[in-house]
């Protein structure tokens, strides 16, 4: 028998629990609900969510805290909801390992598809351990527990950007567009601004140049970006 997805909603707004809970009740979800930052981390602790639905803005804590906090130790899925609507927000939120953002007000019936987009992208990942470890001169990425090692020594990676890399480095060479890389690292036809990926991008080269390796991030003016695995 399949488990039953079981969602955390951390928001403040009662509405919004209300709302969202009888859309996850017509989808056979089971949901937790809480209303500050300090109680959503407790009850992640508790609960072992399999998807946080998380407010950007929360009493106690904010909801970018919590999620920084819960990178700290775990991979499960996190869609952020907030008022504003502001470009640095998104791209904070992302950065920081949200797996999707969705400004208010919202339709509950959307952030609930986004919810079973996120689930079904991560099951994929669960099921498909195909190359799941990468390894090149200097530098080793491992999709299964998110870790990237840069000369032998783990590099703290947010998992949005361990996703990137892989997936570039999954095909040596080859140009990626930033289109194709939202869709697949979110899962889906991400409707955000592709600078995302341009943030991420450069993150992540940060954090594994090196005079020492042949390998490197390549920028494609016009086109998108490779990975060059070098000789």
């Amino acid at each position: 028998m399949n488990k039953i997805p079981l969602i955390l909603i951390c928001d403040d707004d009662p509405i919004v629990h209300e709302s969202l809970s009888l859309y996850l009740d017509e989808e056979n979800y089971k949901y937790e609900s809480c209303y500050d930052g300090v109680e959503a981390l407790k009850m992640y602790k508790e609960k072992k969510p399999d998807l946080i639905v998380l407010d950007l803005m929360m009493p106690k804590m904010s909801g970018m805290d919590v999620c920084k906090e819960i990178r700290k130790e775990s991979n499960v899925p996190i869609i952020m909801l907030t008022a504003k609507g502001e470009e640095i927000d998104r791209i904070l939120g992302l950065e920081l390992g949200a797996d999707d953002y969705i400004v208010k007000p919202f339709s509950p019936r959307e952030v609930v598809a986004r919810i079973k987009a996120v689930m079904r992208r991560t099951n994929d990942q669960d099921t498909n351990k195909a190359s799941s470890i990468l390894r090149f001169d200097g530098l080793e990425i491992n999709i299964d527990n998110y870790e990237v090692l840069v000369d032998d020594e783990p590099v703290s990676f947010t998992p949005k950007e361990v996703e990137i890399l892989h997936l570039l480095a999954s095909n040596p060479g080859q140009v990626m567009d930033r289109e194709q890389i939202l869709s697949q690292v979110w899962g889906y036809d991400y409707f955000g601004d592709t600078r995302t990926v341009d943030t991420h991008i450069k993150r992540i080269r940060q954090k594994i140049d090196s005079d020492n390796h042949k390998y490197a991030l390549i920028t494609v003016y016009g086109v998108g970006y490779k990975f060059e695995p070098g000789q």
